[in-house]
């Protein structure tokens, strides 16, 4: 069950996502001049703090709605939507051919600041890069089961001794929220849904793998506690669950969703809900590794 996304929303309520990351910034270590993938970049506030290095960054992100809201906030940057999935099959090295009619397009419609428009390339659908510098994904890869897609992908857009930078949801990420949805189910007597739960959060040694079979070589890994107050106090849990849960929230019909969205919070207030705030147990897996040559 795909998520759906409010980019204002997000915006607004759980700016925290990208907050919390400068330190994955530091780690990413950007180069003036470097060539930068942001996967999953969102409404691009991290792809701006990479290109205040000097690098040169493009932001792919599933969602039309958050690649919109980043071209308004960050007209200078370039965005595009693209599924992290695809990136084997539409990212592709450009002859000369193609760079030309890119350039044709960017010198005709650049009224946003340099940014190429939205969906400009030289062949339908795909876009003409390969050859990064540097791939950085953050908190969007647990979003993403077919791990093995989109690890092949980050290979073909790295060049030789390119690295991978990300952090994302590990083993364990909110388990105690998860509990308390199946807890609220069966409490109302409600059938649990297909799709409650459709997150993929690896071990270091799991990930690793995929990693070190597509030639990306690990050579930073932490799997880590990050307790992640939310915010609007009392109303901070329901946001968060209207956010990332929205399809499947949606499909539930308003009426049980709020029925639900109440029992949910009732399971939850012991472990989750201190001083005045909800608290997730979110649990980050940290990783860099390089493209061997």
């Amino acid at each position: 069950m795909t998520n759906q996304w409010n980019a204002t929303e997000y915006d607004a309520k759980h700016a925290f996502v990208y907050e919390k990351a400068k330190g994955l910034v530091e780690l990413l270590a950007p180069k003036a001049g470097e060539r930068i993938l942001d996967l999953g970049c969102g409404t691009g506030a991290l792809a701006a703090e990479i290109a205040a290095r000097g690098a040169e960054v493009l932001g792919l992100d599933r969602s039309e709605e958050m690649i919109g809201q980043a071209r308004k906030k960050f007209p200078a940057l370039r965005f595009e939507v693209m599924d992290a999935r695809e990136l084997q099959s539409k990212l592709y090295r450009a002859d000369r051919a193609d760079k030309a009619v890119v350039a044709d397009a960017a010198e005709r419609g650049n009224a946003a600041g340099g940014r190429i428009g939205a969906g400009t390339t030289a062949k339908a659908g795909r876009i003409p890069e390969t050859g990064f510098d540097a791939v950085f994904s953050n908190a969007v890869l647990h979003w993403i089961p077919e791990a093995d897609e989109v690890i092949a992908g980050v290979a073909r857009a790295l060049k030789p001794g390119g690295r991978f930078v990300a952090e994302f949801g590990g083993r364990g990420n909110i388990q105690r929220l998860v509990a308390g949805f199946q807890r609220a189910f069966k409490a109302l007597g409600m059938r649990q849904p297909d799709g409650m739960s459709p997150w993929f959060y690896p071990s270091v040694a799991e990930y690793a793998g995929l990693l070190e079979k597509h030639g990306l070589e690990v050579r930073d890994a932490s799997l880590f506690d990050r307790p992640t107050v939310l915010e609007e106090g009392e109303r901070g849990l329901e946001n968060w669950i209207r956010v990332f849960r929205q399809t499947f929230v949606e499909k539930m019909g308003e009426a049980d969703a709020q029925r639900w969205i109440r029992e949910v919070e009732r399971q939850c207030r012991s472990e989750l809900f201190h001083d005045g705030n909800w608290v997730l147990d979110y649990r980050r897996l940290r990783i860099a590794a390089w493209k061997v040559l």
